[in-house]
């Protein structure tokens, strides 16, 4: 049927969406031999593309109408940054005005342009919104023209964040030196600077400073970066304000690496300064948490009489996990009740009010507690429900998905050059060309767009995409098996539970092969190289280097060995060698000699690091809904919390298993999970250097 007559712009979008349809039928009717050769041609030429030159055009003869034909014009282009002009340039951008590699090539020729200081085509070319370090060289390069800085125009935004690229540097010198820079700004600066721990930021700022305000500065730079030396200093110093922020920090800071000496510091340093209320409850806050971190017997004591100004979420949970470390079940229980009321929803703090409740007797309220906690699907929830003997909750939600609407989600040129980009390896430019392509989709699109990328083997787009709300009820989007790379037979062969492997696997990586964290581990189970390689070495494995770690099979293969070998150390007990995959056996060994006595639960609640605690109830509430994903049932999460010392057998098929239910409406909204819920089922990867 023809459309009806319709305005301008709404017949333009119609023609546009025609256009996308056209298009991804016509990449859906290529049969797949003829895809496979594009595909293979294009790794072909965008290898030598990246070598620079025109060697490219040869080898991408059949690929003129084939989506990534654009990357690798923009490739060589990039490659040759250094040689080429700004009409090759703009004609890139002319031609593919609205793609990715366009926006990347106008970025980092702008860069080129500032190292060869051509400031006047650097003009000619700008746009706003390509980040800190260009909008400081198109500041630059106005003032090379003879312009003026008008500081609430200019300078405003960036003088608001506490760190800036060193691009930025010439143009606040050219800002002090128009005496832009006052002291009143350079002091609401060095505040916030102070706030986000930037000490580099300070000292670049502390030059335009007068003498003494200078030394007031550096004080601070002292207090964020050597807080000992500043708590000892500080007997010498005056009482001036910026002095008492000196002091408060670095106070503040020696309370987290040494809480001993932070509080021999306040004892000479609280009668030295007139600190304010504020100060002094940021102070009496750190030296309680931190004591209670360091495993102090009186940290209990110092949390309950911590005044109530001084008091913040993390002291009030940690008063908790004080009177947990001690079994003090009143104790637990006047802490909980110290909660605010929306921390008391919170599944950790339901599940123990529950645990304290049984250990006390009162057991009739005690399973009304667990039954409340159990309603939901979480590491805590599933605790409850053993306690409980009851079913675990899990509500699991089909994608609804129609061929038109798949063909509607093909038909986006984002999308399609997002899935090749995907097939030929390319997985970063991947998921930028998806977020960019889906930015504004509803959800019966992200769900289309979804199930494509599942069915590709793309498997992170569901983890990062139903990662909150209902949409967490996409267990089996959420939660992959991805059979093809073996985890199953090489987690066996290693002599470790599958489930446990692959909660290990989704916590870590989120399914992204090409992860890489800060500390250069890598893939799937983010293996450092040199453990990859002592690995291999000790299980007469294959070892082909670094890069092979981002291998799917290869990660997989060298990932099962080294957790089970952190799991011989610690009984095979998968979750302290949970534990120790995260934070490192050394430090594992340090909280059991301090607690080896807890049973596993109260011991996770009371480990210093937040992370570390996460980490393990996620990885243990992961390995359930693994096992349910490959069995349709699951060994019960307490079977998997095998207490310290005591060795763990694997689940065996005469060994009891748990169903899996959706609890009835009333009783998912008398447990209130929203809130509960959120922090279990993040989605995002934990990088870990292993």
């Amino acid at each position: 049927m023809a459309p009806q007559a319709t305005s301008p712009r709404l017949g333009r979008l119609w023609l546009v969406v025609a256009g996308w349809m056209l298009a991804g039928a016509s990449l859906a009717q290529t049969d797949t031999a003829t895809l496979e050769a594009q595909r293979a041609s294009f790794k072909q030429a965008y290898a030598a593309a990246a070598e620079g030159g025109d060697g490219w055009r040869a080898l991408s003869a059949n690929l003129q109408n084939y989506p990534l034909y654009p990357y690798l014009q923009a490739a060589s282009l990039e490659h040759d940054i250094q040689l080429i002009d700004r009409p090759a340039v703009e004609a890139y951008l002319k031609q593919y005005p609205d793609l990715i590699p366009a926006n990347d090539l106008r970025r980092n020729f702008l860069l080129e342009l500032t190292r060869r200081q051509d400031w006047d085509t650097f003009q000619l070319m700008y746009q706003p919104g390509l980040g800190d370090a260009l909008t400081c060289d198109e500041l630059r390069a106005r003032l090379e023209g003879g312009a003026r800085l008008d500081f609430d125009k200019d300078l405003a935004t960036l003088w608001a964040e506490p760190s800036l690229p060193a691009a930025c540097e010439p143009v606040l010198q050219a800002a002090y030196d128009q005496g832009l820079l006052t002291r009143q700004r350079l002091w609401t600066r060095i505040d916030a600077a102070a706030d986000a721990g930037k000490s580099d930021s300070i000292s670049d700022m502390s030059q335009w400073l007068p003498d003494d305000d200078a030394t007031a500065a550096q004080r601070i730079v002292l207090a964020l970066t050597d807080p000992a030396s500043a708590a000892q200093s500080a007997m010498q110093w005056p009482d001036t304000a910026h002095a008492r922020q000196a002091v408060t920090l670095a106070l503040v800071r020696l309370a987290r690496r040494q809480s001993t000496a932070a509080d021999d510091a306040w004892k000479d340093l609280q009668t030295r300064f007139q600190l304010t209320p504020s100060q002094r409850d940021s102070v009496l806050n750190a030296l309680a948490l931190f004591h209670a971190t360091d495993y102090d017997p009186d940290a209990l004591a110092r949390l309950v009489n911590l005044p109530a100004a001084a008091q913040t979420d993390t002291s009030r949970e940690w008063r908790v996990r004080a009177a947990l470390a001690m079994q003090d079940w009143n104790a637990v229980l006047a802490a909980i009740d110290a909660l605010t009321p929306a921390q008391q929803q919170n599944d950790e703090w339901l599940y123990f009010r529950a645990r304290a409740l049984d250990a006390l007797g009162r057991h009739e309220e005690a399973q009304r507690a667990y039954a409340i906690a159990a309603a939901q699907s979480s590491y805590f929830g599933y605790l409850a429900a053993d306690h409980q003997h009851s079913a675990y909750a899990l509500c699991v939600l089909q994608p609804v998905v129609s061929a038109e609407g798949e063909q509607a989600v093909l038909a986006i040129p984002g999308m399609q050059r997002a899935f090749e980009l995907f097939a030929v390896g390319l997985t970063r430019a991947a998921r930028r060309e998806w977020n960019q392509a889906l930015a504004d989709a509803d959800a019966d699109t992200l769900r289309q767009a979804v199930n494509l990328a599942e069915q590709r083997g793309w498997y992170d787009r569901a983890i990062f995409t139903f990662n909150k709300g209902a949409a967490l009820g996409y267990y089996t989007l959420r939660f992959p098996l991805a059979s093809q790379y073996g985890l199953v037979q090489q987690a066996q062969a290693a002599g470790i539970d599958p489930s446990w492997a692959y909660g290990i696997l989704r916590q870590e990586s989120a399914w992204v092969s090409d992860a890489q964290s800060g500390a250069d581990a890598r893939g799937l189970m983010q293996l450092v190289p040199a453990t990859g390689a002592e690995v291999a070495r000790k299980n007469g494995l294959a070892w082909d280097g670094g890069e092979s770690l981002f291998d799917p099979v290869v990660n997989i293969v060298l990932g099962t060995r080294y957790l089970a070998q952190m799991a011989a150390r610690f009984d095979d007990s998968p979750w302290l060698a949970s534990a120790a995959y995260n934070a490192g056996a050394a430090r594992v060994n340090q909280w059991l000699d301090a607690r080896n006595n807890l049973p596993p639960d109260l011991f996770v609640a009371t480990m210093p690091f937040k992370e570390t605690r996460e980490y393990v109830a996620r990885v243990m509430y992961y390995s359930v809904i693994y096992d349910w994903r490959q069995h349709g049932t699951a060994a019960p999460i307490s079977s998997r919390m095998v207490p310290i010392g005591q060795p763990y057998s694997r689940p065996n098929a005469d060994d009891p298993r748990k169903d899996m239910t959706c609890p009835a409406p009333q009783s998912v909204a008398a447990a209130s999970p929203a809130p509960a819920a959120s922090s279990i089922h993040s989605a995002a990867a934990k990088d870990s250097a292993h």
